[in-house]
């Protein structure tokens, strides 16, 4: 009769037990990360760098062109039409070869943050199994978490556990 007593109060004191259970905001999380701030810093740098050596390259085509167009008044026909084949196919290269550039840019900008999300998703993962959670859940704008408790709400401490980490690096 004890040991059903106790099997009894074992089975309910573990069926009363709730799942422990908690969500992140992820925008936020991610937003605040300072690896993602230096990432999205460095990324406006290449940015702005290539901007500027484009812009310049532009100037200087244009000037080549409105030269074309006043040494063209002295040529053939036939020297203009030449002329104007090479530098509309070199305007024609410099466009490819801007184009190629800033789509690798973002590629590589691209590849940087998802690797980065990776890393946040990894990181909760790991958080949630060494503080004994069942479940962590994403919070963001399309509305995964439409409610939580604010005491369930895990975002600062995962915030401030990835900036150690990252600060220790």
């Amino acid at each position: 009769m004890k040991k059903i007593l106790l099997l009894s109060i074992a089975f309910l004191s573990f069926s009363c037990q709730q799942p422990k259970t908690a969500f992140v905001d992820i925008s936020k999380l991610v937003d605040d990360y300072e690896e993602m701030k230096d990432v999205k810093s460095a990324f406006e740098t290449k940015t702005a760098s290539f901007t500027k050596r484009r812009d310049s390259v532009v100037q200087a085509y244009q000037l080549e062109e409105q030269d074309f167009r006043i040494k063209a008044q002295k040529m053939t026909r036939k020297q203009q039409e030449e002329n104007y084949q090479l530098l509309a196919q070199k305007g024609q290269i410099l466009g490819q070869q801007f184009q190629n550039e800033q789509q690798q840019i973002q590629l590589e900008g691209q590849q940087q943050i998802d690797s980065l999300v990776k890393k946040v998703k990894d990181f909760i993962k790991d958080y949630g199994k060494n503080n004994g959670y069942t479940y962590i859940y994403g919070s963001n704008q399309t509305g995964s978490v439409l409610y939580g408790k604010e005491e369930n709400d895990i975002t600062t401490t995962l915030l401030t556990e990835l900036n150690k980490a990252y600060n220790k690096e």
